[in-house]
C-alpha cells in the first residue's frame, strides 16, 4: 500500500515543499522514517503511534517506510507530523476523500491533539505559490495563516477532527481571511511626557521622517531612554507587505499570537547590554534570527551602548550598510532582512558627567577615552545623526503648559514619508535613509548655497565619504520636513550640526 502527502518544510526564512511518501508492505513490523531526518522528526512515529491509537485506530502490523522526499534536504521540527499521520490512513484507505491539492503541517500530541508550531505564514505562502487549493494547520496558528489569501486555510483541534473530515463525518469549516485593523498607538509612550528637550525631540522627529540612526549622548537623567522608547509614537504604521515581511521573522521567532496573528505596529526591540553576538545577529545550530532581524521594519534600541561587548557590536557594522544578515553554518546559509532604525543611547564617562555645566566629572581623561574607544569610528560614523542631550532643566520640569503630544509629531513625519512614497515610487527605495549611491544626486539636488555650505562642511570637519552621504540624506529629510523639492543651505547646516558630537567626545 502506498500513498504520498503534501508537506512543507522551513530553513531559516526559506520554505521548501515536502512530499511525504509511504509504503506499507508485508515483513518485519517496523516504523521507518527516511530523507534526512533529525531527532525531532524520528521521534514523531512514538507520537503518531500513540495518537492513531488515541483515535481508535490500530496502527499496521506490517513494515512502514516514510519517505521525506527531496532526501536530500535536511527535516527539522514536528511540522510533518500531521502529513505522516494523514498517510498512514490514506495508505490504510481509513478516509474516503483523498486529499489532493492539499497541505498537511502541524505536531501531534500523544492524545491527537493538534499543537502549534513555528513558521508558519512563510510556509503557507509557499503553498499558495505552488498552487495548493487548501492547507491544514493547528487551530492556534489558523489566524496566521489565514492572512493570506488564495488559499483555504483549515484549523484543525485534534486528529479525530482529520478523520472525521475526510470520511465525510464532519467537514471542516475554512478560516475566514484575516483583515488587519488600523495600527494602534494607544498603548504607547507618548511625547507628551518629556519636559523639555525640544532640540532632542526634534532630532528623532528627523530620524523618524527619513528612516536614521540616531545616537543620543548626555548625562544620567536627562531623559535618553525616556526619548528612544516614545519613538515607536511617532512612526508610521507598516504596509501591508512590510507586516508580511516582519510577520514571518516573528513568525519562525514564535512570537505570534493567535489574537494578534500579524504586525502591524513597527517593532521597537530593546535587548539588555549583556547579549551575546548570536542573540543580536542570530545563530544557532539551525540559525534562528537576531534582535538586529526582529526589529526589522522597526527600531533596535540600545541602551548604555558603551556597555555593550565591543566585539558584539562591531556585528552590526556590515548589517547596517547591507540592511541584512546572513549566518552560514554546516547545515546551511541562513540570510535574514534587517532593515532598522538604530537608537543608540550612552554617557559620555563611566561617572556620567563629562562635559556638565554643573556637576563635576570624577573620571581622570585617560578613563573617559578608554570609555569612549568602546564605540569604534567606523560604528559611530553609522549613526546619521548625533544628539547631544542636555541636563534638563528645572524651569521645564515645572512648567504647567502641555508638551506637544506624539499625534501631532507623527503628522508631520506621515507627510514627509508621504513625499518620499511618491519620489521613489517604482525604486524600491521606501524612505530617505535608503537612497543608494548611484540614485543619490537625483533624489539629493541642491542649489548653489546648499553646495557652498556641503563643501566647505567637507573641507573644515574632514568628514568621511560615508558621513557625506549621510549628511546628505539627513539634509534631504529636513527638506521634506519643510517642504521643500530643493535642498537648500540651512539644511545642509542643521544636517552638519548632527554630525560633531564625535569631534567633542571622541577628538578628546
Amino acid at each position: 500500500m502506498f500513498a504520498k502527502i503534501a508537506s512543507l518544510g522551513l530553513f531559516g526564512l526559506n520554505a521548501f515543499p515536502v512530499d511525504v511518501e509511504i509504503d506499507i508492505s508485508r515483513g518485519q513490523p517496523q516504523f521507518e522514517i527516511v530523507g534526512l531526518p533529525d531527532a525531532s522528526v524520528r521521534e514523531s512515529r512514538e507520537r503518531i503511534r500513540a495518537a492513531l491509537r488515541a483515535c481508535g485506530v490500530n496502527f499496521p502490523v506490517a513494515a512502514v517506510m516514510v519517505n521525506l522526499a527531496p532526501a536530500d534536504t535536511r527535516k527539522s521540527g514536528s511540522v510533518h507530523d500531521m502529513a505522516i499521520f494523514m498517510a498512514i490512513l490514506s495508505a490504510m484507505n481509513l478516509i474516503d476523500d483523498k486529499p489532493e491539492g492539499c497541505a498537511f503541517i502541524g505536531e501531534i500530541s500523544l492524545n491527537g491533539d493538534i499543537r502549534r508550531i513555528n513558521g508558519v505564514l512563510p510556509m503557507v505562502m509557499l503553498a499558495r505559490e505552488a498552487g495548493m487549493k487548501a492547507v491544514f494547520v493547528p487551530a492556534d496558528n489558523a489566524p496566521e495563516a489565514s492572512v493570506i489569501e488564495g488559499i483555504e486555510v483549515y484549523g484543525v483541534t485534534n486528529a479525530i477532527e482529520l478523520i472525521r473530515h475526510f470520511t465525510g463525518e464532519k467537514r471542516l469549516t475554512p478560516a475566514e481571511h484575516y483583515i488587519p485593523s488600523a495600527a494602534a498607538y494607544t498603548d504607547t509612550l507618548d511625547f507628551a511626557d518629556v519636559r523639555g528637550q525640544q532640540s532632542a525631540k526634534k532630532a528623532l522627529e528627523i530620524a523618524a521622517a527619513g528612516g536614521h540612526n540616531a545616537l543620543l549622548i548626555g548625562s544620567p537623567g536627562s531623559g535618553k531612554s525616556m526619548l528612544s522608547k516614545r519613538m515607536p509614537s511617532i512612526l508610521p504604521p507598516l504596509t501591508f507587505e512590510e507586516s508580511l515581511e516582519t510577520t514571518k521573522i516573528h513568525s519562525i521567532s514564535g512570537l505570534i499570537t493567535p489574537e494578534n496573528p500579524l504586525v502591524t505596529v513597527r517593532p521597537f526591540r530593546a535587548p539588555h547590554h549583556t547579549i551575546s553576538s548570536a542573540g543580536l545577529a542570530g545563530g544557532g545550530t539551525i540559525p534562528h534570527p537576531g534582535e538586529v532581524s526582529l526589529a526589522h521594519n522597526g527600531v533596535l534600541f540600545l541602551d548604555e551602548l558603551a556597555e555593550f561587548d565591543r566585539r558584539t557590536l562591531e556585528i552590526l557594522r556590515q548589517p547596517l550598510e547591507d540592511r541584512r544578515v546572513t549566518i552560514a553554518r554546516a547545515s546551511g546559509t541562513v540570510t535574514y532582512p534587517c532593515t532598522i532604525m538604530l537608537i543608540g543611547a550612552m554617557n559620555p564617562c563611566p561617572c556620567g558627567y563629562y562635559g556638565h555645566p554643573k556637576r563635576k566629572c570624577t573620571c581622570s581623561p585617560k578613563k573617559v577615552a578608554i570609555y569612549l574607544s568602546r564605540i569604534s569610528g567606523p560604528l559611530l560614523d553609522r549613526f546619521d545623526l548625533h544628539i547631544d542631550v542636555a541636563p534638563v532643566e528645572y524651569e521645564d520640569l515645572s512648567a504647567k503648559a502641555h508638551e506637544e503630544p506624539s499625534s501631532e509629531i507623527r503628522s508631520r513625519v506621515m507627510a514627509a514619508r508621504k513625499i518620499q512614497e511618491e519620489r521613489f515610487r517604482g525604486t524600491g527605495i521606501t524612505c530617505n535613509a535608503l537612497i543608494t549611491a548611484d540614485r543619490r544626486q537625483e533624489f539629493c539636488p541642491m542649489d548653489d548655497g546648499a553646495e557652498a555650505m556641503m563643501k566647505d562642511v567637507f573641507d573644515r570637519l574632514g568628514i568621511s565619504a560615508r558621513a557625506y552621504d549621510r549628511i546628505l540624506k539627513v539634509a534631504r529629510t529636513i527638506a521634506d520636513l519643510d517642504g521643500s523639492e530643493v535642498i537648500k543651505r540651512q539644511h545642509i547646516a542643521q544636517a552638519s550640526q548632527y554630525r560633531t558630537l564625535d569631534r567633542k567626545y571622541w577628538a578628546g
